[in-house]
């Protein structure tokens, strides 16, 4: 195994090593390539070494002023539909709701759900979305904007509740 591994080793590391060589053309141009062409005078190049910088921890917290604050994607994210000053009137717990978004959902974004802190139903890419069979009492909801499973942006939370009617 040892010997297998020196050899994939070595298969990577030669195409970093390559040389470059610089030829004139039929044409009278400068050219580049990585193999010097047949029947023309070529002159290997030498190219200097690359820069790198290696990066201490401080230990210290950057500034505030150098901390970029994460930009959000979406101007408008919210969910809309809910009632704010009274109960949801859902007899059998089934409702719904809209996210209020701008700009359009982008290519590979989806909604997701958050009923109670928790995941809700799959992701989706349309904004009206459906629960069903949410019991009675107090609820939180926000949606979320996910690219696949990260939270590119989530809305504020909103707290509602749900008055279902009790069937002896």
């Amino acid at each position: 195994m040892g010997r297998g591994f020196l050899f994939i080793l070595l298969l990577i590391a030669l195409p970093a090593a390559a040389q470059i060589y610089k030829y004139t053309d039929a044409d009278g141009n400068t050219a580049y390539s990585n193999q010097p062409p047949d029947g023309v005078k070529a002159q290997p190049v030498e190219l200097p070494p690359l820069n790198s910088v290696e990066t201490q921890p401080t230990g210290k917290p950057a500034p505030a002023e150098a901390r970029e604050q994460p930009r959000s994607a979406y101007e408008v994210l919210e969910l809309t539909g809910l009632p704010t000053t009274e109960a949801l009137r859902a007899n059998n717990g089934t409702f719904t709701v809209n996210v209020l978004i701008k700009p359009r959902l982008q290519g590979p974004h989806l909604f997701r759900l958050l009923l109670d802190e928790q995941p809700y139903g799959q992701p989706g890419n349309v904004p009206i979305l459906q629960l069903v069979n949410i019991d009675r009492g107090l609820h939180s909801l926000a949606v979320q904007v996910i690219d696949g499973e990260t939270v590119i942006q989530q809305s504020p939370t909103v707290a509602f509740t749900v008055q279902r009617v009790h069937k002896p």
